[in-house]
């Protein structure tokens, strides 16, 4: 059995840290497709279950990696068969199961959704998990009520994975997008995503009121804590935000004003147990009329060799786009 390069991430006498090695795909969770992985990509959780500073993983060893695109090698399962280009992201991959950071993964059919047409294997795993939440985020926010011309869209952590795909898709519709920063050298990379005005999140002046001038028909937030609280009082008479991420914290001080007295949602987003037929609907869409105009340079190739390096940048804050990790060997 031939083995192939994989990222196994380990807990040893309480000390959890990642390293390559090779593997074949006897050694592999159970499941009736393999795929021979083509690219991954490497999001916050990542960087998390790696280096064992979040609780993520279920088990060890462990092949890391939430996401994964590649071509079907084999498969019991009757809708796919050898050669199909398909993805996966969400489910229990690079958790529970071993993930994308190897040559070849074997999931449950179920997980695997093939790439749908207008997309390359690489544009894929430029969205990953974090593309494919700004795009259900999106989706969300559609199903509230929002469309273009309403007013200003916020987009926070817009540097980050989340932040660079929700700023330029919702360019790409039309939306007129404020991306808030805490990267004062990023400007013009957002203004090329698509972004109508920066803002420094440093010069916010968040405010102690209850509701504060109302700003946003609607937001994207992956940065939760203290920005969030302020997203929603800040926000205008039935607009939604949707919540994706965490890296400001998880503690969120709120009162209820905005949502009694503006009709203001807090929609939650979770892309892991997205139900399969919305998953799809959405990879559809983030394909057509929601790819942003400058999807390729928000990724940047990388190897396996390189994850320690890109698990660091992200832990530090200091990651601008995507990841994306060339696997064909």
């Amino acid at each position: 059995m031939s083995s192939f390069r994989a990222l196994r991430i380990f807990n040893e006498d309480n000390r959890i840290h990642s390293a390559l090695v090779n593997a074949t795909v006897d050694e592999l969770s159970q499941g009736d497709v393999v795929i021979k992985a083509a690219y991954s990509s490497v999001n916050y959780k990542d960087a998390l279950a790696a280096t064992g500073a979040g609780k993520i993983l279920k088990r060890f060893p462990l092949i890391g990696g939430i996401d994964v695109s590649g071509t079907v090698a084999s498969s019991a399962d009757s809708r796919f068969a050898p050669g199909d280009e398909v993805l996966v992201t969400g489910y229990d991959l690079g958790v529970g199961q071993d993930g994308g950071f190897a040559g070849m993964v074997r999931v449950p059919g179920d997980w695997v959704v093939r790439v749908p047409a207008g997309l390359s294997l690489r544009d894929a795993m430029i969205y990953g998990t974090a593309g494919f939440t700004a795009g259900l985020a999106v989706v969300r926010l559609e199903q509230n009520g929002l469309r273009p011309g309403v007013g200003p869209i916020a987009v926070t952590g817009a540097t980050g994975g989340v932040g660079s795909i929700a700023v330029g898709a919702l360019a790409r519709l039309g939306y007129d997008v404020t991306a808030i920063s805490g990267k004062d050298d990023a400007h013009d990379y957002l203004r090329g995503l698509g972004a109508a005005r920066v803002q420094s999140r440093t010069a916010l002046e968040l405010g102690t009121r209850p509701l504060e001038k109302a700003l946003w028909a609607g937001a994207v937030d992956a940065v939760g804590g203290d920005l969030l609280a302020w997203l929603t009082r800040t926000a205008m008479p039935w607009a939604g935000i949707a919540s994706t991420g965490l890296t400001g914290g998880t503690a969120l001080p709120l009162t209820v004003m905005p949502f009694i007295l503006r009709g203001v949602s807090l929609i939650g987003v979770d892309s892991v147990t997205c139900p399969a037929d919305v998953r799809a609907a959405t990879w559809k869409r983030l394909a057509t009329d929601m790819r942003p105009a400058a999807l390729d340079t928000v990724g940047h190739d990388i190897t396996l060799d390189d994850l320690p390096k890109a698990f660091d940048t992200l832990m530090k804050g200091q990651a601008r786009g995507r990841y994306v990790v060339h696997l064909a060997e």
